[in-house]
């Protein structure tokens, strides 16, 4: 959570409580989704991973270090849970071999799901700085789940553990259970902690060790996290025992807060005005403001594929500053409104960790992570007043660091074998076309930012069709989730974007389905953009040929030489579709048949001698078509 803001908004309206005594349970919501979804689609649908009707089910995994049973938990125990969630481990351990050390982390891991991958381990942190991990576990990634309104835990059929083994860790000092007094100056003192932490986790649970390592995390973890894989990659001695693949964040901290929430505020608020409900007088205001601070354009020019340049730094006087203003006005339109997920409406939903929504709210005392009987079965310290977000000032002095996206997060793209940034669409706190503007004044791979556009609707679920955008350029994969809010799965609840995403930034092909059936029936997402892309641009290029004036026999013959290239262009891609929704592999002939049928009609048109603007026209958007069939011939396979 993004500490500068939280500070603002702290001071806010006075917190509402009681809510409904009626909740609808997750478990019939899902049902009443899944129903719907089965209406909308006549078709098969697949299951992107196992449902699990108890947990207790993993690969087995024993430790050989008499220390380890120390640290088991045992599944039935769980208070609250009327389930078995499986073996796991958990409790404190030093940041370092010193034995007077008395600086400790608080972790919680579990080994992987019966599907799970016994040679990944999966690094999870929350943000703040200074939230707790457990957050994630319980809200979002973990086995089981607690969210905002459910009236007891469940199991979560989407857990993270079904991926492979997941380490969640409190860090740093001064988070959650852990131990000692914060001293660290930046995300350099923060990664050394963590990675003194690692070696002694390793030293206990040794058969750990060689495992692929994935650091992932969100919110002011778009900070800890480049850096802390920096931090690996320049010291390989400091942490021998892990191979770290890359990164995945999550609604990250990537740049200043001018360009991630003040420069796109208003656009933010146009493109859901249905949501905020604001009067025209107010957005009339909103948008005279940012006109004078020079907010449309940057945003307009600034978005833009490839970037002309380096991004000048906005203005960011208080008189620009629209979030607040954006922020007050939805507050006084709608009492629960939500920076994190803004179609939030009253009641406020109850939360057991005490947060729900724009502002911490304790409706339930002790805290979930909090009771003494909680913190016994998980081997936490029961003399430590647990808390979703810290009290205590864990970069005492401040981070001194500067924004990943100007320092580290560049080689760290470099080094891996791949990065993730995911942004849920509907976080107002951090917005996820500010992410953009960071990407596009970022260089990595000897380029500056995205050098081609995002696609709209190029993240597809199959099953569902497309439910936001994504991108991939020089080993940056860049996801935009619609639905979803800053705490990405808590706002989605008929389908979790994070494991699918998850899963395609574990498998070595980066694809997006798991099995390889499934993976030709729906194709991988770059397939599936590539072959949307050409359907529309031989459509639309086919309309221009339509408007050539043919009087001039030469030129008919062209068009219709033209004409026949692009229906056998899009003979091939129908074929291609007709063999991947049979399982089938792409085949060759049909991907040389999209390329043969684009070059002949690029060839029948380029040589025409005319004036018509319409056979220019044609050419342009030929020339869009013939780039998205050559990405159909190298991703459709």
């Amino acid at each position: 959570m993004f500490a500068g803001m939280l500070a603002r908004v702290a001071l806010g309206l006075s917190l509402l409580s009681l809510v409904a005594s009626r909740q609808m349970s997750k478990n019939e919501l899902h049902a009443r989704q899944r129903a719907a979804v089965d209406r909308l689609r006549n078709r098969p649908t697949f299951d992107s991973l196992p449902l699990l009707d108890k947990r207790a089910e993993v690969k087995n995994i024993t430790f050989s270090n008499p220390k380890a049973s120390e640290f088991f938990v045992d599944g039935t125990t769980i208070p609250e849970v009327d389930f078995d969630i499986g073996p796991s481990w958990a409790g404190l351990l030093p940041i370092s071999s010193d034995p007077n050390e008395t600086r400790k982390l608080f972790f919680w891991f579990f080994p992987p799901g019966p599907q799970g991958s016994l040679d990944d381990l999966i690094f999870w942190t929350n943000g703040g700085p200074g939230c707790s991990s457990l957050e994630g576990l319980l809200q979002e990634n973990g086995p089981f789940t607690w969210s905002w309104g459910q009236a007891k835990p469940t199991v979560n059929e989407n857990s993270w553990t079904n991926l492979s083994s997941v380490l969640w860790v409190e860090q740093p000092i001064g988070t959650g259970f852990s131990q000692g007094t914060p001293n660290i100056r930046n995300e350099d003192d923060l990664a050394e902690q963590l990675v003194g932490f690692f070696n002694q986790f390793l030293d206990v649970f040794s058969e750990l060790k060689g495992k692929k390592l994935y650091l992932s995390g969100e919110s002011y973890a778009g900070m800890y996290v480049p850096y802390i894989a920096n931090w690996i990659y320049e010291h390989p001695e400091a942490l021998p025992d892990w191979d770290l693949q890359g990164i995945w964040i999550a609604d990250p901290v990537l740049g200043t807060e001018g360009l991630q929430d003040l420069v796109p505020a208003v656009n933010f608020v146009h493109k859901y005005e249905h949501v905020f409900a604001l009067n025209q007088t107010f957005l009339a205001e909103l948008d005279a403001i940012n006109d004078a601070c020079g907010f449309t354009e940057y945003l307009e020019k600034f978005t833009a594929a490839p970037p002309a340049g380096p991004l000048p730094m906005p203005n960011v006087s208080r008189a620009c500053d629209t979030w607040d203003l954006i922020f007050d006005a939805a507050l006084s339109v709608n009492p629960a409104f939500n920076i994190y997920r803004i179609f939030d409406t009253f009641p406020i939903l109850w939360d057991v960790l005490g947060f729900p929504g724009s502002f911490e709210q304790i409706q339930v005392a002790p805290l979930y992570f909090d009771r003494e009987d909680v913190k016994r079965a998980i081997h936490a310290p029961t003399n430590v007043t647990w808390s979703e977000c810290s009290n205590v000032r864990v970069f005492p002095r401040g981070d001194a660091s500067d924004p990943p996206a100007w320092t580290v997060l560049p080689n760290v793209i470099e080094k891996s074998q791949r990065s993730v940034i995911v942004h849920g669409l509907a976080d107002f706190i951090l917005i996820a076309e500010g992410a953009q503007l960071v990407i596009q004044n970022m260089t990595w791979g000897g380029l500056q930012g995205f050098q081609t556009p995002i696609e709209t609707d190029s993240f597809i679920v199959e099953g569902m069709g497309a439910l936001g955008n994504a991108h991939t350029e020089r080993n940056l994969t860049f996801v935009e989730v619609a639905l979803s809010g800053h705490m990405l799965k808590e706002a989605v609840v008929s389908y979790d974007p994070t494991t699918i995403i998850v899963k395609k930034f574990q498998r070595e092909d980066f694809d997006m389905a798991v099995p390889p059936l499934q993976a030709r029936q729906i194709g991988n997402l770059q397939c599936n953009i590539a072959r949307l892309s050409i359907v529309r641009n031989l459509a639309q290029t086919g309309n221009l040929l339509d408007q050539v004036d043919t009087t001039d026999p030469a030129v008919a013959t062209a068009v219709t030489t033209a004409q026949g290239g692009l229906t056998s262009a899009g003979d091939g891609i129908k074929t291609i579709a007709g063999a991947l929704l049979t399982g089938q592999k792409a085949p060759a002939d049909a991907r040389d048949q999209v390329a043969a049928g684009l070059q002949t009609a690029n060839d029948a048109l380029v040589g025409l001698n005319s004036t018509d603007p319409a056979v220019a026209n044609t050419l342009d958007k030929l020339a869009a078509a013939a780039d998205a069939g050559s990405r159909v011939v190298s991703e459709c396979k």
